[in-house]
């Protein structure tokens, strides 16, 4: 069923950039990345989750949402609905990725392992990577088994200060 629904995006300035997020008239997020522009962010949305994008100022309790995260209320974003399509495997894991803590990132064998699937740890970076809910979805919060960061649809430098960012506030608040 393919949706021509108008979809509202709006940005919000970060310390690593502009991030641009994108709902469907009912709040769900359908997609968020570290972009300015919403046609960065429909590529990577499932085909019949697309529709024509007017831009907003403000989204309201999504975007108060957001900017409760980088202000440090880390939990903020947990509760925010989201709308992805995806195979069953993928939509597992993205549920997975919703339950990893901020300032507790894991590796992909272990979020291959909360998926269900222990064996699956390319199945389970597929999933990172066909995120389109960044941020929400958190995929900034899989890392290499040896610790290192692997991959990020928005760049390495995006994933570092996320993590940094979730870490000091994670800290800050013990």
């Amino acid at each position: 069923m393919t949706t021509s629904s108008t979809l509202d995006a709006s940005t919000i300035a970060t310390a690593v950039g502009p991030l641009t997020l994108i709902a469907d008239p009912d709040g769900a997020l359908r997609a968020a990345g570290f972009t300015a522009d919403p046609d960065d962010l429909l590529a990577v949305v499932h085909p019949d989750l697309r529709g024509p994008v007017r831009h907003r100022a403000d989204l309201g309790d999504v975007t108060r949402a957001v900017r409760s995260y980088l202000a440090g209320e880390l939990t903020a974003i947990d509760q925010l609905p989201v709308s992805q399509r995806g195979g069953p495997f993928q939509r597992t894991a993205w549920s997975a990725l919703r339950e990893v803590k901020p300032g507790e990132p894991v590796s992909y064998t272990a979020f291959a392992l909360r998926s269900g699937r222990p064996a699956a740890v390319r199945a389970a970076a597929g999933a990172c990577a066909r995120n389109a809910v960044a941020l929400v979805v958190p995929c900034h919060r899989v890392l290499r088994g040896d610790g290192t960061l692997g991959g990020y649809r928005w760049g390495l430098p995006i994933k570092k200060w996320l993590l940094d960012h979730e870490s000091q506030v994670t800290f800050a608040g013990q």
